[in-house]
């Protein structure tokens, strides 16, 4: 049963963008770290890249949603 719970939270999709920063951080550290055996920092690697698309369709998402008012008309907002 272990291994279910594991896998689960691996697949799981986090709460919030911050939890999935914060979980990602996390992972990078212990990869970064050298100390793992490779099928955890494989399954780590995988889980990261996971994250990354989490917090990438989230930022998507939230400039979508950024407008900026544009000779009295909302215009998508654009980073210059």
């Amino acid at each position: 049963m272990p291994k279910a719970s594991a896998k689960s939270a691996l697949t799981a999709e986090p709460a919030t963008y911050e939890a999935a920063l914060e979980e990602l951080e996390q992972l990078v550290a212990r990869i970064e770290s050298g100390q793992l055996p490779l099928d955890q920092m494989l399954a780590g690697y995988q889980r990261g890249a996971t994250l990354l698309a989490f917090c990438r369709q989230r930022l998507d998402a939230v400039q979508d949603q950024i407008k900026v008012l544009d000779e009295g008309q909302l215009q998508p907002w654009t980073q210059e």
